[in-house]
């Protein structure tokens, strides 16, 4: 096997592609390994750019796949440290420290003023305040 690089590719299919790949020369019939590839979608929202990250193939639980290069139109080797940190962060998503795994805790920022039950006894109380008055 080839050397690893980052690497963006462009499919036959229209598909764009990021991922750490790898080539190899398979006795005379070349192929491209890729590692954990992702689709990268750049989306435009009220001034804000953000980033959407999939993987390639949703429904698979594989993380390595073999294309020829007959359906790639081209690739490039990038060395660009926010998409590179970006995949490794989507790739441990898991891991506790990454600002993806969706356990943000709410605050008052976000609107978050009190629990569920503590609601219900303030607006008990103001309820029976008006009752009585």
């Amino acid at each position: 096997m080839g050397e690893e690089f980052y690497c963006i590719l462009k499919l036959v299919s229209g598909e764009e592609i990021f991922s750490l790949i790898s080539t190899d020369d398979n006795n005379g019939d070349p192929i491209i390994i890729l590692q954990n590839p992702i689709t990268m979608k750049m989306i435009n929202n009220q001034g804000s750019v953000y980033v959407k990250v999939k993987p390639w193939l949703e429904l698979s639980d594989d993380d390595m796949f073999i294309i020829r290069p007959d359906k790639v139109i081209t690739m490039t080797e990038t060395n660009d440290s926010h998409i590179i940190k970006l995949y490794n962060d989507y790739l441990s998503e898991d891991s506790i420290e990454s600002p993806y795994n969706g356990s943000v805790k709410p605050s008052s920022k976000m609107g978050y003023i009190s629990s569920v039950q503590e609601a219900r006894e303030k607006l008990e109380n103001i309820f029976k305040g008006l009752k009585e008055s």
